[in-house]
C-alpha cells in the first residue's frame, strides 16, 4: 500500500494577499515544500480543496478531496522572502472525531496520536494526528455543531526558517509569537487584517 501524501492545497484566495504574506508565487500558486498551494478566489471558501497521493478512497467525511497521480514527480521547494519551509499542519474540525477517524481508516490514513485537551471555551476536545507525507493532518472536535454536519478544513500552519525575522517582516499582520504545543518550537498566527480565506499560522522549526 502506498503511504499517503499531500501534493497539493486549492485555498479561496487571491495570490497577491499570500504574495503580501512573504510567499512567492508564481501565478496562481506557490510550492511550499512537498506541496503546492493553488490559489482561487472562485474555489469556494477558505481551503476549498485538497489532493493525497496514495489514498485508498476519495471519502474523507466530507472533506473535498481529489486522489493524486502518485506518478508525477514532486516540484522542488520555492524559496520564499518570508522564510517558509513546509507546510507543518493541516487542521480539520469534526462534530464526531469517531466517524472522521473511520473514514479516514478507511481511506487508508493511520491515527497516529490521541490528544485531548481544553477548547478556550473551557469543552474538552479531542485531537488526532495523522502523517501525511511532509506534513501533517490535525482533527479537532467536537466542534460544537449538529453531529450530522460533515467535517471541515479549519487552516493550516506552515514551518519557517527564522520565526522572529517573519514577525519582523511582516509587521502587523503577524501576531506576537508564543511556544506552541509542539516542545521547543514557537507558533505565531496571522491576523485578520491580511484578509485571508482560512486561518495561518507560522512555526518556527523542530528543535
Amino acid at each position: 500500500m502506498n503511504t499517503p501524501h499531500l501534493a497539493e492545497l486549492v485555498i479561496a484566495d487571491a495570490p497577491e494577499r499570500w504574495e503580501a504574506l512573504g510567499f512567492a508565487v508564481a501565478g496562481d500558486a506557490a510550492q511550499i515544500g512537498s506541496v503546492r498551494v493553488v490559489f482561487d478566489p472562485d474555489a469556494g471558501s477558505g481551503i476549498a480543496r485538497w489532493a493525497i497521493r496514495g489514498l485508498e478512497q476519495a471519502e474523507l467525511d466530507g472533506l473535498p478531496t481529489v486522489i493524486a497521480n502518485g506518478s508525477d514527480p514532486v516540484p522542488a521547494p520555492g524559496r520564499h522572502p518570508n522564510g517558509a519551509l513546509s507546510i507543518d499542519h493541516v487542521v480539520a474540525m469534526t462534530p464526531d472525531l469517531d466517524r472522521t477517524f473511520a473514514a479516514l481508516e478507511r481511506a487508508g490514513l493511520d491515527l497516529r496520536r490521541v490528544r485531548e485537551a481544553t477548547a478556550p471555551g473551557g469543552q474538552p476536545i479531542g485531537q488526532g494526528f495523522y502523517r501525511l507525507g511532509e506534513a501533517l493532518l490535525e482533527v479537532v472536535g467536537p466542534d460544537g455543531r449538529d453531529a450530522d454536519h460533515p467535517a471541515s478544513f479549519w487552516g493550516l500552519t506552515v514551518t519557517v526558517e527564522d520565526l522572529d525575522r517573519c514577525r519582523r517582516s511582516l509587521g502587523e499582520l503577524l501576531g506576537e509569537p508564543h511556544d506552541a504545543v509542539q516542545p521547543g518550537r514557537r507558533i505565531a498566527s496571522v491576523r485578520r487584517a491580511a484578509g485571508l480565506a482560512t486561518a495561518l499560522a507560522f512555526m518556527s522549526p523542530p528543535s
